[in-house]
């Protein structure tokens, strides 16, 4: 691994500025800055950075979280790192606090498509669920989606959707996304041949060709959130034992505005095995509907819930393919294939095609 070339906003003088107009550090001042860790993700590069100060700084941080775009990836998915940015720089301080690590800076530069995002760092005090693919624990999963339901609740519904944040889609844009993906599953079902199983086909191009009528949902701007885009377990961050503090929610490289179902058909369709889904999925539905009208939710029923939960999981049969299509490996995209097919069997998706 190839260490990319630090940002400014890591010298001593830019740091300590940018930690003094987070509230986090008075007198003081960063003295020296010390690569302690640093490790890809598909589609990220993270380095943990240890600093050191001259003068007062009880209080301020003793290490951050610097975020930059793997190399591999830098150009071809340019726009989340975008997104990303966007994120942190202008929605999560109207949220309420202890959802999502704090950000102290984030930068993307529009000539070089270069970005980098500075956050809190929780690795002393948080941990993923467990170590990718195995699922979380009873326990786990219910605090990880009563923290995607207070997050969802934060805009559910909000009058600055579509305005001052993010963008709503027309019906227009929703059919020029679909012809996209209609040729990319032409050559997705092109290259596995017999390995996509002729029923599976036909469910594809029923879902292309009902796109429109599938897609009422959406337009009908009723029940809307920021949804995040990539929900699974690892995600988010559990506080570790003997922490008294919060789950927090992390990369928001395909953030938009959708139904928010959307996030736990891909965080328990998509990713769970059936034996592990079917012993959960009931159950952590109830949690995030009460966890919505503890925070104020209203007119949004159970029954509701379990509809938008059924339809967004039939969505979500498109995901693996715009995965290949990314050249995200396949060892993500054709396990995902089967869990999601194996849901829509279990939940009778195909019903909503009529």
């Amino acid at each position: 691994m190839t260490s990319p070339q630090l940002p400014a906003v890591v010298e001593p003088a830019r740091l300590t500025a940018a930690l003094r107009r987070g509230g986090v550090l008075d007198a003081g001042a960063v003295r020296e800055v010390k690569v302690l860790h640093q490790r890809d993700t598909v589609v990220s590069h993270i380095i943990r950075l240890g600093l050191r100060y001259v003068g007062e700084s009880a209080g301020a941080p003793q290490s951050l979280i610097l975020k930059m775009p793997n190399s591999a990836f830098a150009e071809r998915l340019a726009n989340g790192g975008r997104r990303e940015v966007d994120y942190y720089m202008q929605l999560a301080p109207r949220m309420p606090p202890g959802l999502v690590p704090r950000c102290f800076n984030g930068h993307f530069d529009e000539r070089s498509l270069a970005w980098h995002l500075l956050l809190e760092d929780l690795t002393d005090s948080h941990a993923t669920a467990t170590q990718w693919p195995l699922p979380p624990s009873r326990g786990q999963a219910v605090a990880i989606v009563t923290t995607l339901a207070r997050w969802h609740a934060a805009w559910w519904d909000h009058p600055d959707l579509g305005d001052s944040v993010g963008t709503l889609a027309s019906a227009e844009d929703s059919a020029q996304r679909m012809e996209t993906f209609a040729g990319h599953y032409d050559r997705f079902a092109d290259m596995l041949g017999d390995r996509l199983s002729e029923e599976r086909r036909i469910l594809y191009r029923r879902v292309i060709d009902q796109s429109e009528p599938l897609s009422q949902r959406y337009h009908s701007r009723r029940h809307l959130s920021i949804t995040h885009g990539d929900a699974h377990i690892w995600n988010f961050l559990l506080p570790r034992a003997g922490v008294a503090d919060t789950v927090r929610i992390f990369d928001f490289d395909l953030w938009s505005i959708n139904v928010p179902t959307h996030d736990l058909a891909y965080m328990m369709a998509m990713h769970w095995y059936p034996e592990r889904r079917q012993a959960l999925e009931r159950a952590l539905l109830n949690v995030y509907h009460d966890t919505l009208i503890e925070s104020g939710i209203t007119g949004y029923s159970r029954g509701a819930l379990d509809r938008d939960y059924r339809w967004a999981v039939l969505w979500q049969i498109t995901r693996p393919v715009w995965q290949w299509s990314i050249d995200i490996p396949r060892v993500i995209w054709w396990n995902n294939l089967e869990r999601v097919f194996a849901a829509v069997d279990d939940l009778g998706c195909e019903e909503l095609l009529g």
